[in-house]
């Protein structure tokens, strides 16, 4: 069965870190390939500061068209708002029963588990492959971290937000070296968050 990982997000945008963690985990993992899951609506956030679904994918297509193992996907636009991730896998479950599908996600959002919907069923069907993120104050040992389905790659941290980039485009700043030239270029002829 060919192997998926999953790795959701509102990338808004999608920046180089985003890249260089997929392709860490593509060359260090038995994925074949890596899917963008651009999520329409994270439960946990905020909407109004998203930019439309449709510019974040172009977005995400236009930066993983050089890597053949990468792709965009939109499959939760079609899905019911705000969007859960066990109800994205089971539709793919369902639509791809030929492909297995991994989570792929940052060290940070292990202390919000417990709160996803059906976590408990996530975590039992699911290998879930962590990510590492730096925290304020001192590195701890997650319970998650001992789940069979649960582990931690020695990924880069990369120290780069979305937000940031965002913050730094309103103020007029150069973000050229955080985004894929491509994104860059989408980004510098609109609007988008000035």
């Amino acid at each position: 069965m060919k192997k998926i990982g999953l790795f959701f997000g509102s990338f808004n945008p999608i920046h180089i870190g985003h890249l260089i963690l997929a392709n860490y985990i593509l060359e260090n993992s038995d994925m074949e390939e890596l899917w963008f899951v651009v999520s329409p609506q994270n439960p946990f956030k905020e909407k109004k500061s998203l930019l439309k679904d449709h510019n974040r994918l172009d977005m995400v297509q236009l930066a993983v068209k050089n890597y053949p193992k990468m792709r965009a996907s939109n499959v939760e636009f079609s899905l019911p708002q705000p969007s859960y991730t066990i109800d994205t896998l089971t539709y793919l479950h369902e639509k791809y029963p030929e492909y297995t599908f991994a989570l792929i996600m940052g060290e940070d959002n292990l202390d919000g588990l417990a709160k996803w919907k059906n976590s408990d069923k996530l975590i039992k069907n699911h290998q879930i492959i962590v990510y590492p993120r730096t925290f304020a104050g001192e590195k701890k040992e997650h319970q998650y971290l001992q789940h069979e389905n649960i582990s931690l790659i020695n990924a880069p941290v990369i120290e780069l937000s979305a937000t940031e980039i965002r913050e730094m485009i309103k103020k007029g700043k150069n973000v050229r070296p955080m985004l894929p030239p491509e994104v860059f270029e989408y980004l510098d002829g609109s609007n988008f968050y000035k």
